[in-house]
């Protein structure tokens, strides 16, 4: 009986608490609320006002000149700004060579007709035509026949209408002159899987290619995709490709370098696009084109058939190029508005075969195809947070409290672990967390660690996870501040995937520059690692969208880190060996070698006052220190730096954390 009592106090107590912070949150959206209504009310005045409408034109020169003022201050000073417009004047070159003069030469087109591979495979590329301009159906079909490696057949279904007789008076005259050009013409347009399929139906080649009425293909295409064919048996192949506009693939509004194979970006972005070429056998039991899909079958189809590949191989070179037109989808998504409902549904199918209940799939603000996929949460697993803590009372008493007051999963325990203060402020901090209201959630331990011993931070971190009683931990620098209030939940969904390793966070400085998106081996000056988007303004979009959905990456920043303990304890935690510097991106490799993959997410974000609690790396003892753990990182991942990291394009610099063009070697990736 006296337990029972217990047991329903400690729940009538839990439940108190519950009732106590979802009051206070309420409260303060109810205040954020309010205060949005007036700052609307305020803004719409000062619009209103004659005033500001007449000072329309000096306001827009100031912001031209704040803006250019930034840039410059981001350079650090003079020599920076001659770099950017040297970069940037090597970068306009780089662009160009990206269209017409990465074409192959004489000698090199002789080079590639005459290359015997061991195998020979035929492609049969579909295309459906339905309505086309002359112009675009020529280019494309001679696209085809300037194609270096001969082996293939055109299989071109025509669904176009009464007035538009003349697709099939130009499709036939090439099919008349060239006998791997196969034409028919439909009774009735079936939309674009319908025509689509139909291609299929006049195809007999080993592997089959898709290409768009309207598109244009680089002349090495498909001897890049048989070169990858025999060296590395690929069974589904995807490159690099480029929106133009006008006559000239030239005149480029976009170039798409994509990451390889990556799953998570795949179901919330069709990244994958143009140009697929799949082994004919991945459809067996299944079709090429869904007609429910229509508008993005394609995004479908590429769900459906990497699920069945063994060797999925990214090309990374531009060797396609998408025509924007009007009521193109390259051009305008609102031209073909059913296209995101069908995108969304593709998704939602993909998920419900691996297993998934329970999901929702938005839009972001990138873009109506780029989600955002919420994944359900299966039971209230116990979450330890490790925060290593010397010190900084200011700091940990200002990420203790943002994890207190914004944060809506309750299920979590907070564990500091004391490294060497001596300050009375931080110890009367320690104390209040005993007699506050977090004392049944925090935990302060004593690392022991004697004066004379340096400092390991992997040794702290494994320290901190020992004493852990949580399914899940969360690694968590002092120096941090919860922004988003589900910002575990966030994170909590992927980790808890049985396929996921590491999750970490979108991490703003306090001027709302980015931090962390995501880490890249090989970025750097080190040539270690570095991180990407950084210091971009918070609300850009990213790379292509990038900040904008969850991705797979090759690390994240252990200064905000979650993982599930069975598997932090499988790959044996952290290396002590990488004392201060790399041991997280360590950590995450070895988490990547076990075969799981680490997830970035933009949805969990949190402010970073970077290393206020660490110092300065780059003087000095520390200096020292960084390269001596840089060697040591690089002499263990050597094999894996020196393959490049699968989620960055090699196209890109790695002396800009940007996304910039690689300009001094964008051409030697040509042969390659």
């Amino acid at each position: 009986m006296e337990e029972d009592k217990r047991v329903a106090t400690r729940e009538f107590d839990a439940l108190a608490r519950e009732k106590l912070k979802c009051a206070a949150l309420a409260e303060r959206v109810a205040a954020l609320e309010s205060e949005k209504q007036e700052l609307e009310y305020s803004l719409n005045r000062i619009k209103n006002n004659p005033l500001w409408k007449l000072t329309t034109p000096f306001r827009v020169v100031m912001h031209w000149c704040s803006r250019t003022i930034e840039r410059l201050r981001n350079q650090g000073d003079i020599r920076g700004v001659i770099a950017k417009m040297r970069y940037k004047k090597k970068e306009r070159q780089a662009f160009a060579w990206y269209g017409t003069e990465s074409f192959p030469d004489d000698a090199q087109r002789k080079k590639e007709a005459q290359e015997t591979f061991d195998t020979m495979v035929k492609i049969s590329i579909l295309t459906p035509l339905y309505n086309t301009p002359e112009k675009f159906l020529r280019e494309m079909i001679e696209s085809v026949q300037a194609q270096t490696y001969q082996n293939w057949e055109l299989c071109l279904a025509d669904g176009s209408d009464n007035d538009h007789a003349e697709v099939g008076l130009i499709a036939r005259s090439y099919a008349e002159n060239d006998e791997r050009i196969i034409y028919r013409h439909l009774p009735e347009n079936k939309g674009i899987s319908g025509n689509t399929n139909a291609c299929l139906t006049l195809a007999d080649g080993d592997y089959i290619a898709l290409l768009d009425h309207d598109d244009i293909l680089h002349p090495s295409t498909l001897y890049a995709y048989v070169r990858e064919i025999n060296e590395q048996g690929a069974d589904y192949l995807y490159c690099d490709e480029a929106t133009f506009k006008g006559s000239s693939i030239n005149n480029m509004i976009t170039m798409h370098f994509k990451p390889d194979y990556a799953i998570d970006n795949l179901r919330a972005n069709n990244y994958i696009c143009h140009f697929s070429m799949f082994r004919r056998s991945l459809l067996e039991g299944t079709e090429l084109f869904r007609p429910r899909f229509d508008g993005s079958q394609d995004h479908d189809m590429i769900l459906r058939l990497t699920d069945r590949a063994e060797k999925i191989v990214h090309v990374p070179r531009l060797l396609y190029y998408w025509r924007s037109h009007a009521g193109s989808t390259a051009s305008n998504i609102e031209a073909k508005h059913y296209a995101i409902e069908a995108a969304r549904g593709a998704v939602a199918d993909h998920l419900r075969r691996h297993g998934f209940e329970h999901f929702t799939i938005t839009s972001t603000r990138a873009f109506e195809t780029i989600f955002k996929i919420s994944y359900e949460i299966k039971g209230e697993p116990k979450i330890s947070i490790i925060i290593p803590n010397c010190d900084h009372d200011r700091d940990l008493k200002r990420l203790v409290d943002s994890i207190y007051t914004r944060s809506t999963w309750d299920n979590y325990e907070i564990i500091v672990v004391e490294n060497g203060s001596t300050s009375k402020e931080i110890q009367n901090l320690y104390d209040s967390f005993e007699d506050g209201p977090m004392r049944e959630r925090v935990r302060v331990l004593d690392f022991h660690r004697s004066p004379d011993e340096p400092f390991n931070f992997s040794s702290v971190i494994n320290f901190g996870v020992r004493q852990a009683r949580g399914q899940y931990v969360l690694l968590l620098n002092n120096d941090t501040e919860v922004i988003t209030v589900n910002w575990m939940e966030e994170m909590l969904m992927y980790a808890q995937r049985p396929d996921v390793g590491a999750v970490g966070a979108k991490l703003y400085f306090p001027d709302r520059k980015i931090q962390h998106a995501g880490v890249v081996l090989g970025l750097g000056a080190h040539r270690t690692a570095g991180h990407v988007h950084y210091r971009q303004p918070g609300q850009n979009l990213g790379y292509m969208g990038r900040l904008c959905y969850a991705q797979d990456m090759s690390a994240v920043t252990a200064a905000c880190l979650l993982v599930e303990r069975k598997k932090y304890d499988e790959v044996g935690g952290f290396d002590e060996h990488q004392s201060v510097s790399l041991n997280d991106v360590d950590f995450c490799l070895k988490l990547r070698e076990a075969g799981y993959l680490n997830v970035f997410t933009p949805f969990a974000e949190l402010t970073h006052y970077e290393s206020a609690s660490r110092g300065d790396d780059l003087t000095g003892e520390n200096a020292k220190r960084y390269d001596k753990e840089c060697e040591r990182f690089r002499e263990r991942w050597r094999e894996v730096l020196d393959a490049g990291d699968p989620y960055y394009n090699p196209n890109f610099s790695l002396d800009r954390s940007d996304f910039s063009l690689n300009v001094e070697g964008y051409s030697s990736l040509r042969t390659q």
